[in-house]
């Protein structure tokens, strides 16, 4: 069985939890207590990822960190939404490249600033931070407003990959993002109908933290 260290803020944790709930494939998950520094111990970044981040997924003997690595692996191994011919399995990296460097990138340093950081966050870098993930929503939007997912038809690892924060409180960024580019509310909402959906924290281990700023 496969295991899956992760923890409940983590949307990177749930892309690929979500994933594999897709996939129809079980694992066990193990707590990663982020929030409390546990990926800044050095004996964890030495025994676990020397990156210092979640999610990890465990295949055996086989380690795999970064959510987009663990997804393609996963989709290569099940045969299943990495793409159908090379044109596509080509756009389905091309966009979760685009999805590590900006969709999710900006949003993810966004929140974490707004609802978990130790000081109140800077209001210059938030303001940065919220013209860089607009502009990437736009694009998304504007993407989506021609197809149902982001690679044709059918969902992919792309539309996985950048799933992964589209589905926690809009209080954690405060900014109304489904609704204000409803074309990617409109693919939030296809993806909730997708076999294995569950909301983010009923979903991963740890519990709630509300937000803080």
């Amino acid at each position: 069985m496969y295991k899956l260290h992760c923890f409940a803020q983590s949307g990177n944790s749930f892309k690929v939890a979500f994933f594999l709930r897709a996939l129809g494939q079980p694992y066990e998950s193990v707590y990663v207590d982020f929030m409390h520094g546990a990926t800044r111990d050095a004996a964890w970044r030495e025994s676990t990822n020397e990156m210092g981040e979640a999610p990890i997924l465990e295949d055996g003997a086989r380690r795999i960190t970064q959510s987009g690595a663990i997804l393609t692996y996963l989709a290569d191994k099940h045969g299943a939404y990495g793409g159908t011919t090379p044109e596509d399995k080509l756009e389905v990296l091309r966009w979760m490249l685009f999805d590590n460097h900006k969709f999710t990138s900006y949003f993810a340093s966004y929140r974490f600033s707004k609802s978990f950081g130790p000081v109140a966050p800077d209001p210059a870098v938030m303001g940065w931070l919220k013209g860089r993930l607009e502009a990437a929503y736009d694009i998304v939007n504007k993407h989506l407003a021609k197809q149902p997912f982001m690679v044709g038809d059918a969902p992919t690892i792309a539309d996985f990959s950048l799933s992964g924060y589209a589905f926690y409180p809009e209080e954690e960024s405060g900014l109304d993002l489904l609704n204000r580019y409803p074309h990617v509310g409109a693919w939030a909402q296809r993806l909730q109908a997708l076999p294995g959906w569950v909301a983010p924290y009923e979903l991963l281990p740890g519990e709630r933290i509300l937000p803080k700023w």
